[in-house]
This record gives C-alpha cells, structure tokens and sequence, in this order.
C-alpha cells in the first residue's frame, strides 16, 4: 500500500535520549518529503518548543501541536486549527497546581509561558533535561492567572509538572469531572486539552484539510499521549521504548529512539 503521510511523535520517537535527531533518521524523513509524502510532527510540545529542531526538516509543511491543541502551517506561518481552553477551567487548573506546588505550564500558539522559579529548579519535577530549553523560549510569567487575563482566549493548552506520584494521582482525581482530555507525558505530569481533543482527532482534522483518507497514514509513537493517533491511523507503529500498553495496541513495534526506529519504520512502511 503507498501510505501518503507519516505522523511522528517528538519525544522517545523522533528525538533520541539526548534530544537529538540522527543523521540517518534525518535522511529518511527528508528522503520522504522529496517523494511528496507529508512527514509531520505530532506532538505535546508547542511552536516556541519544536522550533530547535525545525532546520532539521525545513521541507515539513505542517505540525499537529499541544497534542491536537493547534494544527499549524508552517510554510504559511499560520495556524490551520486552533482548539482553545476556556478561561474558567485554565484557573481551576491553575490553583490545582499551586496547592501541590506544581510547575505550571501555559502554551499559547506561539509562546511556551512558565514561572521563572519553576524553570530554575525542573529537575524537581523530573524535567531536568528540559530546563536549558526553556530558559531560552519560555515568556516568564509571576502570575499565571495574570498572564491568562492579559491573554484572553489565547491558551491551548496546560501542563502541570508535579514532584511526585502522589500529588500527581490527586490532581488527576480532581480534573476527571471537568471533562478534558488528560494525557501523560513524562514522569509525573499532565497534560490538559479540551475534551475530545487528542494527537488522533488532530491527525483527522489534518487529513480532511489535505484531502487524505485516514488509512492512508502511518503514525509513530511511544507515550500514553500517543494512544489515540495510533489506533485511528491507518498503521500504528510503537517504537522499541514504548511501555506494553502501547506496544499492544501497535500494529507494528520498531526499534527504539536511540537505535533509529524511525527510519527502521519509514524503511518497511515507504521502502
């Protein structure tokens, strides 16, 4: 079957351990695009957060970002889909966040916002690896809901980065009854869209503008964030690292990110 679009997850699929993207995966993905696939990213991150990496890829025409939050043109510089939190629930998550000492992390379509005493000290929340890029493309906030108030209707999405299992376990207790979609990243965090919005509704909605049947497509992950976008695309391929809940639903399991899965992938589905 001659698939049309390749989705690729960032982090644990497309990055290695270090955060990098290997020369051979680089080929495989520019090889496709030269051939009139589409290759995009889908992924939790927002535009400031992938925009490290967008040299490696110049020929990626569009992004499904905040994991479905925003489906973005990139030769046009413009979004294609925007999905917004309203004002209301953003606060809630807000305070949620600040009873347990959470690291609150607002994403608007192009700024990644955070708290300036919560990016010095990431590695409290197991983001470590992440602190030196946020130093560099976070807007610092000192009040969240300031920042929400000054930016009406502009938030897409909230990460909440918590310091332990436990806090973690008690807000997602109390964020089920306000019907979002939730989705798990990393090691104790969440990560808030609205309802019904995930990397797979964001993939359909990209489909339908590009005129493509959903089978099709190929897409690649390896987080519970990545559940949805492998079950509706047309093959779903988990990489070597996933965790067995994943690799059970994957139509196909590759290697792992620091053994070039994806170009293992894009060789058996594109070859």
């Amino acid at each position: 079957m001659k698939y049309k679009l390749l989705a690729l997850d960032m982090d644990g699929t497309l990055l290695n351990s270090q955060k990098k993207i290997t020369p051979r995966t680089k080929s495989a993905i520019n090889e496709l695009i030269q051939r009139g696939i589409y290759v995009v990213i889908g992924t939790g991150r927002d535009l400031a957060e992938v925009s490290d990496y967008r040299n490696d890829f110049k020929g990626m025409k569009y992004a499904i970002l905040m994991s479905g939050g925003l489906i973005f043109d990139f030769f046009n510089d413009k979004p294609v889909k925007v999905h917004g939190l309203d004002e209301e629930t953003i606060f809630k998550l807000i305070d949620f966040g600040l009873e347990v000492d959470a690291m609150i992390h607002l994403h608007t379509i192009r700024q990644s916002i955070a708290r300036e005493v919560d990016i010095q000290n990431m590695a409290a929340f197991g983001m470590g690896i992440y602190q030196e890029m946020f130093n560099r493309i976070c807007t610092r906030c000192t009040d969240c809901k300031d920042f929400v108030r000054s930016h009406s209707g502009e938030v897409v999405k909230v990460n909440l980065y918590h310091r332990d299992k436990s806090s973690r376990d008690k807000n997602f207790a109390r964020i089920q009854p306000l019907n979002l979609s939730i989705s798990f990243a990393e090691a104790f965090n969440l990560e808030m869209s609205p309802e019904k919005i995930t990397k797979g509704s964001g993939l359909v909605e990209l489909c339908d503008f590009l005129n493509i049947d959903i089978e099709d497509t190929v897409a690649v992950g390896d987080a519970p964030n990545d559940k949805e976008i492998l079950q509706i695309a047309g093959v779903g391929v988990a990489m070597g690292n996933s965790n067995d809940e994943i690799k059970k639903i994957a139509d196909f399991i590759t290697l792992d990110n620091d053994n070039d899965g994806v170009a293992v992938a894009i060789d058996k589905f594109f070859g």
